[in-house]
């Protein structure tokens, strides 16, 4: 691996660099409380036959129409079914400096643009000063505030800290407001508040037993699992103090599943970022030897990786399946630069297809639209009954391309199959930025479907609280999983 790239994986392990508060001034929200928002049901509100006159005559006009679905498209809460935030009093300890705002995805930008990563986000920068790290970014700024990575760090610093232009001038009230407003609290300030999000799902580590349990749901992240990986600290979680063999070994997935499921929105794969997502069913007697040899550290070849990653894969969907959680599979583009492999990733959404045809029980959830291959995603979806997906991540990847996404798929698949938003930030301040690129992206999207005739004004007032909401409440059977959060035997430890 070339030493100027970043990993998805190593991306990730970047998480703490990041950080803002913000206030609920934006859309005129208050911060409600977390068992108020736990408690959120979907109703439709009822009508008198005079408000339902007049909401006739005002959808009568365009401009009527526009201004009703753009209210309606900001209000609604949203659901947000995918992020990477470390969890608050973790991220407290660690709060950094403000050029942490302009890192993780847009940090690929900067060096896709030419800049040296070392240079602003290596390890020791952290202990420069913001102008200094801001003055080597300035050449590139240009060229990258207007992708999607940038807006959103844009829209976030606009909103939260009210700094319209990012310029060198500006630096040093921006790192003051950034640490001024990182205060415990400031999660729910800004995912609830200011965002109007109901709850997130977090996928950080295997699990993590957070503090906030019913705004930060989280995800039970397969990835070691399906290596084989055995860790000291997460096996004694589960009350094992050593692993002999494969049949120990499922012994460890399985209490693991047994402690969470319950309380967890779903299983999280980053799988494609290592290889192919052709998981062949094998047998337990087929890969006993193989992980045998890799307790004894043996490194294996790739026909025995392949084959034991594969047994686990299907051990851990099984898993998912005896607890009714969807499997959220990474499909598509790579976060990083200079790493992504075209050739293979192009066959994510043949894979996807074979995994539903594999295993017709099992809810997939195939997220970021695979993108740039949303339309064949979309046939995939259209086909099998128990395939879902996410635009998540996508909206900051390709905001208008997202938007056309969504128009095509409303008009192709069924509506309630599909999911409208996930941050997919380490940094709780950028999912303010993206959730609003997010909302611009939905609302535009079903008034050009009304302006050219594939919607009625109604069909698409209606799909606005299935896109944000409903879908992932349904999905991820949301109101079963906030009793369970509220019960986790962990918040009273924390509590105390």
């Amino acid at each position: 691996m070339k030493k100027n790239t970043t990993s998805r994986r190593e991306a990730l392990k970047q998480i703490g660099l990041f950080g803002a508060a913000g206030t609920s001034a934006a859309f005129g929200l208050s911060v409600q409380s977390a068992s108020a928002q736990d408690s959120r049901t979907v109703q439709q509100p009822s009508e008198t036959s005079e408000s339902s006159s007049r909401n006739r005559r005002r959808l009568s006009s365009r401009e009527g129409f526009h201004a009703e679905l753009k209210r309606l498209v900001d209000t609604t809460p949203m659901v947000d079914s995918h992020e990477h935030l470390q969890d608050e009093c973790e991220r407290l300890k660690n709060n950094g400096n403000c050029i942490r705002l302009l890192q993780h995805y847009l940090s690929d930008d900067f060096v896709s643009a030419g800049l040296r990563r070392r240079e602003v986000f290596g390890p020791n920068a952290e202990n420069e000063s913001p102008v200094v790290l801001w003055r080597r970014l300035e050449p590139f700024w240009n060229a990258v505030k207007n992708t999607g990575y940038g807006r959103a760090a844009r829209i976030t610093i606009k909103e939260l800290y009210g700094i319209d232009k990012i310029e060198e001038s500006v630096i040093s009230k921006l790192q003051q407001a950034f640490a001024e407003l990182a205060v415990p609290g400031f999660y729910e300030k800004i995912l609830r508040g200011h965002c109007n999000l109901e709850s997130c799902q977090v996928a950080w580590g295997a699990y993590v037993e957070t503090t906030q349990p019913t705004l930060l749901l989280q995800d039970i992240n397969i990835d070691g699992f399906q290596e084989g990986a055995i860790s000291g600290e997460e096996i004694s979680r589960v009350g094992i103090t050593e692993i002999k063999d494969l049949n120990d070994y499922h012994d460890y997935i399985q209490r693991w599943f047994q402690k969470y499921a319950l309380s967890a929105a779903a299983i999280k794969s980053t799988m494609a970022y290592r290889r192919g997502l052709d998981f062949e069913k094998t047998s337990a007697k087929q890969a006993e030897e193989p992980f045998k040899r890799k307790l004894e550290g043996v490194r294996l070849n790739p026909e025995d990786t392949k084959l034991l990653q594969d047994h686990l894969s299907w051990f851990c969907i099984s898993q998912a399946d005896q607890y009714e959680l969807p499997v959220k599979l990474h499909l598509g583009y790579y976060a990083g630069t200079g790493e992504m492999p075209v050739s293979r990733i192009e066959k994510n959404v043949a894979q996807a297809a074979d995994l539903c045809l594999a295993s017709p029980q099992t809810r997939f959830m195939f997220m970021h639209t695979a993108y740039p291959y949303g339309h064949a995603l979309t046939a995939v979806v259209k086909q099998f009954k128990h395939a879902y997906l996410q635009t998540c991540w996508a909206w900051i990847i390709d905001p208008l391309g997202t938007k056309d996404f969504l128009k095509r798929y409303l008009v192709t698949a069924p509506s309630n199959k599909i999911h409208v938003f996930g941050g997919d930030f380490t940094g709780v301040e950028n999912v303010v930025g993206h959730a609003r690129i997010a909302r611009n992206g939905v609302y535009a999207a079903l008034a050009e479907l009304v302006e050219e005739e594939y919607l009625e004004r109604e069909d698409a007032l209606e799909l606005v609280e299935p896109l944000l909401r409903g879908n992932a409440r349904r999905i991820f059977n949301l109101e079963k999983k906030y009793e369970a959060a509220r019960n986790v035997p962990w918040r009273t430890i924390h509590n105390h």
